[in-house]
């Protein structure tokens, strides 16, 4: 099966890397690959992982970093009512290179090195990795950093083992790359505007239906799933770190229907705007 890019780069536009953390009760993926480096860590769930050529189970606590262009995905074994975390943290090898570059950090380079086959760490102590995580996602400012740096450094001295057993990496055609960013970009700039579709295709010179089927075919989504899951996203960062109120937040985030917001959050999130406020307020 042939991976689908995932665009990340819009997320780190105006920072070294996106950390978030994702609850929902239906953990299947696509089978997905992109440029960044992604460290993965699941709260609760359980399943099978798919990363290179490895087929492997998952549960709680199971932790892994993943290199670049390495296809990738998780697939939970049931589904209904129960809910899977995760915390997913992203870097470009930019970033890395910015690391690595000190002479102090050398002794990383293995580490960003093996994740090229994907590393499985095994910690003796997940809760200590996951409260350093979701202090990384709460953070600002340089502490963020340092901390996802000090997370780094600790995990290579941590044990583990790779993952894939062949170096399996995805490239995707460069004029589709630079297409698909063009599009992701102008959408992360405007989503909280009203965007047809026709607007998008012009964007690329396309008419509007090969522009959907080149879209779907380069990232897996529909357009407007994707343009949903940029406000969605959107909407969950200011339910937790802002005190305006959820239709306010909706309407600023691009939505125009409240009714339809809610239908969106409910399919994306498997849970109401208010009860994700609540649930995740208490964790920042």
């Amino acid at each position: 099966m042939k991976p689908v890019l995932e665009n990340i780069s819009n997320y780190l536009q105006d920072s070294s890397f996106y950390a978030y953390s994702y609850t929902t009760t239906s953990f299947d993926f696509k089978w997905h690959f992109h440029p960044e480096y992604e460290l993965t860590f699941i709260v609760k769930g359980n399943g099978h992982r798919l990363i290179g050529n490895s087929h492997q189970e998952f549960s709680d606590n199971d932790f892994v970093l993943i290199g670049p262009n390495i296809p990738h995905t998780w697939v939970g074994k049931t589904k209904g009512k129960k809910v899977f975390e995760a915390i997913v943290i992203q870097f470009t090898s930019e970033f890395v290179e910015q690391i690595v570059g000190f002479k102090e950090s050398k002794q990383m380079n293995a580490l960003f090195e093996s994740s090229n086959y994907g590393i499985a760490f095994n910690e003796d102590h997940p809760n200590e990795i996951k409260n350093i995580l979701y202090d990384i996602i709460r953070e600002k400012g340089i502490d963020k950093v340092l901390k996802l740096i000090s997370l780094l450094n600790k995990l290579t001295h941590s044990k583990s083992s790779t993952i894939s057993t062949t170096l399996y990496k995805y490239q995707i055609n460069k004029k589709i790359e630079t297409r698909i960013n063009k599009v992701c970009l102008y959408l992360e700039n405007n989503f909280s505007k009203k965007i047809t579709l026709k607007e998008i295709a012009d964007l690329v010179y396309m008419s509007e239906s090969n522009f959907c089927k080149f879209f779907k075919k380069s990232t897996g989504n529909t357009f407007s799933d994707y343009l949903n899951e940029l406000r969605i996203n959107e909407v969950c960062k200011l339910l937790i770190h802002s005190d305006d109120n959820i239709k306010y937040i909706a309407y600023n985030c691009g939505f125009e229907s409240l009714s339809y917001f809610n239908r969106v959050f409910v399919i994306k999130k498997s849970t109401t705007p208010s009860k994700y406020k609540t649930h995740h307020s208490k964790k920042y």
